[in-house]
C-alpha cells in the first residue's frame, strides 16, 4: 500500500518512560536546568561570599576600635594567614566562620538563579535525611573512636607518652567552638565540593568518576599540607565524593567531615595531636586511610540495609507519531 501524508502525520500519542538520576546528575531533573547555569551560580556564590567576608572584617574593625584586646587578637590573626595558630580560640573561630560563609552564599546563589531546587544539593530526595545523617554520625564516631584508640595503643606499645593534658586554660573554649562551629564548617565544605561541584560536573559529564575526581585538586589546594598530608586530604575527598554518589546525598560525607574535624580539634585541645602540623607520618597516614576505608565499607553496608535512596526517578513523557502502511 502507498503511504499518504495524512496517515503518516497521524495524531501523536504519548509514551512515558522512567529515568533514574544519580546524585551527581540530579540537577538535570530540574525543568529549569541549563548547562550554563551552574557556572553562573559559581560566579554569584563567589560574589556573595566576598561580600559576606567583607561584612565580617568590617565588624572586626569596629570591634577592634571598641576593645583593645580584640584588636590585638585580630592583628595576630591577620599577621600571617599561612601560619595560623589553630590552638588560639580567636583564630580557630574566625577560620571556621570564614569557611562557614560559603554555605549561605551557595544557597542564596542557587535560589536566586533557580538553577535547581536548593534541596537537591543535599540529596536526591531534595532535603537532608536527618535520620540517615544521625546514623552516619554514630557510625563515624564508632569507627574514628576505634581508630584513634588503636593508634594510641600502638604509640603506648612503643613506650611513648600518650597522657592527655587538661590544664589548657582555653580547653573549654576550644571545645565550645568545636561543637558550635565545626559542624557548619564541615557542612559548608561538603555542600560546595560534594554538592555544587559534583553536580555541576555531573551535569556536563555523565560518568561519576569525573564528578568525584575533578573537584579533588581544588579541595586539596584549600589545605596547606606536605605530601603525605595532601595524599590524606585527596583520599578523604575521594571517599566523601564516592559516598555521596553511592548513598544519594551528602549525609555520610558531612558525618565523616564533622567527626574527623571535631576529633582533631578536641584531641589537639588535650595535647594528643598537633592541630598546626602540616606534615603527616607514614603510620598516621596509614591509620587515616584505614579509618576512611572502614567507614566507607560500614556506611555502604548500612545504606543497603536501610534501603537508602540512591537516585531520583523522573517520568519523561515524549510524543510519538503513529505510522500507517
Amino acid at each position: 500500500m502507498m503511504m499518504n501524508s495524512e496517515t503518516h502525520d497521524a495524531d501523536p500519542t504519548e509514551r512515558s518512560n522512567t529515568q533514574t538520576f544519580a546524585f551527581h546528575r540530579v540537577g538535570r531533573t530540574s525543568s529549569g536546568y541549563r548547562w550554563w547555569k551552574p557556572a553562573v551560580v559559581g560566579v554569584i556564590t563567589t560574589t556573595i561570599y566576598a561580600f559576606l567576608l567583607l561584612l565580617v572584617f568590617v565588624w572586626m574593625a569596629i570591634a577592634a576600635l571598641a576593645d583593645p584586646t580584640f584588636e590585638n587578637a585580630m592583628e595576630e590573626f591577620l599577621r600571617d594567614p599561612e601560619t595560623l595558630d589553630m590552638t588560639d580560640p580567636f583564630t580557630f573561630a574566625m577560620t571556621m566562620i570564614s569557611i562557614m560563609l560559603m554555605l549561605p552564599a551557595l544557597l542564596i546563589a542557587t535560589r536566586v538563579l533557580g538553577a535547581k531546587p536548593v534541596g537537591l544539593l543535599s540529596s536526591v530526595t531534595g532535603r537532608i535525611r536527618w535520620s540517615w545523617l544521625v546514623r552516619c554520625m554514630g557510625l563515624a564516631v564508632a569507627v574514628f573512636g576505634a581508630g584513634y584508640l588503636t593508634s594510641l595503643a600502638i604509640v603506648a606499645f612503643r613506650g611513648e607518652s600518650v597522657e592527655p593534658t587538661f590544664d589548657n586554660p582555653q580547653l573549654w573554649t576550644i571545645i565550645a567552638i568545636t561543637v558550635l562551629l565545626v559542624p557548619f564548617q564541615a557542612a559548608a565544605e561538603e555542600f560546595v565540593f560534594r554538592g555544587y561541584l559534583m553536580q555541576t560536573i555531573g551535569g556536563w559529564l555523565r560518568h561519576p568518576v569525573f564528578a568525584i575526581a575533578l573537584p579533588v585538586p581544588l579541595f586539596v589546594l584549600g589545605h596547606d599540607y606536605e605530601l603525605f598530608g595532601m595524599i590524606d586530604v585527596a583520599v578523604f575527598a575521594i571517599v566523601a565524593g564516592w559516598l555521596s554518589w553511592r548513598t544519594g546525598g551528602l549525609e555520610a560525607a558531612i558525618a565523616l567531615h564533622i567527626v574527623n574535624n571535631c576529633a582533631i580539634s578536641v584531641l589537639g585541645a588535650i595535647g594528643l595531636v598537633d592541630v598546626n602540623a602540616t606534615e603527616l607520618g607514614v603510620a598516621d597516614l596509614t591509620m587515616s586511610l584505614v579509618i576512611m576505608l572502614v567507614f566507607a565499607i560500614v556506611v555502604t553496608w548500612s545504606a543497603s540495609r536501610c534501603r537508602i535512596k540512591r537516585g531520583k526517578s523522573v517520568i519523561r513523557v515524549r510524543a510519538e507519531r503513529g505510522v500507517a502502511a
